[in-house]
């Protein structure tokens, strides 16, 4: 991201030649909007104060106004441009980048950077879009403090991508819009290592159906244990839908599978045959103990419809989503799906976030129903796999 060296100027920056009467004058209201074909020149104005180089030019302005591509959102203060911010999107992705945000010097110190960031957030979740990404120079510690405060996460580095060959930090921010159903979300529980999602979205399950219910890292572990396929490709392996399912229904819960095929699953995950062969006793073990508790199973994938149906009854989902989106490891994560709004299905990922202070926070996210599917599946052979979730004993 290109960054303006008047956002590193310190806020209320007082000049020893200001007058106090003109120092404490009302400042005007900000506007911010979508910029139009009429602002190019104030914009190419404003690019001239400030950045010192690499200045986008009155063509690529001109362009962005008019590109479906691309989101120009504009700070106007009394008929003066203060700022711009510009967000580009790519067809097919869920990922937006902010390109560019700018204030003009005379216009620092007055909250317009925070406030063109989150008009920023607010058009790419109008676009359906769930993640924005940025780059920022690593000195910029001032910008750095505000992307952490607002809830970005560094996963990143570019060595010498800027001009004067500084490198620059990449974050990124999973949005979320405010809506009613997440109000009403059921306790969030964090996995506490790499391969302990599914054991924490059963976690989570437990919690929604029985209030008071308080997890531990020993249940979690347990429950690891009991739902194990035995191993991945590095380290201990995750759970399978069979598994997942038997933990649920000792805890006395009522789960009903649904998988696009038979198993057994993941076995292109590991090299080793014995490993391999392993995993295939495992998972066919739980099978047959799934078979003689009676738990219901579908062989076939579970859509939109069969979802929201579940949501509007009174259930929650635990569905196996590609890890790359959600953890950036090629592993199967589970998350608990719970419930939908506004055309988005509302998730609690096991895989906390951490806040501007390094704490984990909740990841919990509503994500648009065209980006749940392209998400809700594993593998090459693109598995999807769900665990419909409802409270009581089986009938």
């Amino acid at each position: 991201m290109r960054w303006s060296l008047a956002e590193t100027t310190p806020a209320n920056t007082y000049s020893p030649g200001m007058h106090p009467a003109v120092a404490h004058r009302p400042v005007p209201p900000v506007h911010i909007r979508a910029a139009e074909g009429a602002d190019v020149d104030r914009l190419v104005a404003l690019e001239q104060l400030a950045f010192s180089t690499d200045r986008m030019s009155r063509r690529s302005f001109r362009r962005f106004v008019a590109s479906p591509h691309a989101a120009l959102i504009v700070a106007e203060r009394a008929d003066a441009l203060e700022g711009y911010a510009l967000v580009l999107f790519r067809e097919g992705s869920d990922v937006a980048r902010l390109y560019s945000i700018a204030v003009a010097p005379h216009g620092s110190g007055r909250g317009l950077g925070k406030a063109l960031l989150e008009a920023a957030e607010a058009a790419v979740m109008a676009r359906g879009r769930t993640v924005l990404r940025l780059e920022v120079h690593e000195r910029n510690a001032a910008a750095i403090r505000r992307y952490e405060r607002s809830g970005y996460r560094r996963f990143g580095r570019h060595r010498h991508y800027y001009a004067d060959r500084g490198h620059a930090l990449r974050y990124e921010k999973r949005l979320t819009p405010s809506l009613p159903g997440l109000a009403a979300a059921p306790p969030y529980v964090q996995q506490t290592t790499e391969f302990t999602c599914g054991p924490a979205c059963v976690m989570m399950a437990l919690a929604w159906a029985e209030p008071g219910w308080r997890p531990s890292e020993t249940i979690e572990l347990q429950l690891w244990r009991e739902a194990t396929t035995v191993f991945m490709s590095s380290g201990p392996g995750g759970c399978e839908p069979y598994g997942l399912a038997l933990a649920l229904q000792r805890r006395g819960l009522r789960p009903e599978i649904h998988v696009e095929r038979p198993g057994p699953y993941f076995l292109d995950t590991v090299r080793s045959d014995d490993q391999r062969r392993v995993m295939r006793l495992a998972q066919d073990e739980f099978h047959r103990e799934a078979e003689a508790l009676h738990i219901a199973t579908r062989i076939a994938p579970l859509g939109e419809p069969a979802l929201v149906e579940a949501f509007d009854s009174g259930a929650v989902a635990i569905v196996l989503v590609a890890g790359y989106h959600m953890v950036r490891r090629g592993v199967p994560h589970w998350v608990l799906a719970f419930g939908h709004d506004s055309g988005r299905v509302l998730v609690h990922d096991p895989a906390a976030v951490r806040d501007g202070k390094g704490a984990p926070a909740p990841a919990t996210w509503a994500i648009p129903w065209a980006t749940f599917r392209r998400v809700a599946r594993f593998g090459r052979d693109h598995l999807t796999a769900a665990i419909i979730v409802r409270k009581g004993p089986p009938p």
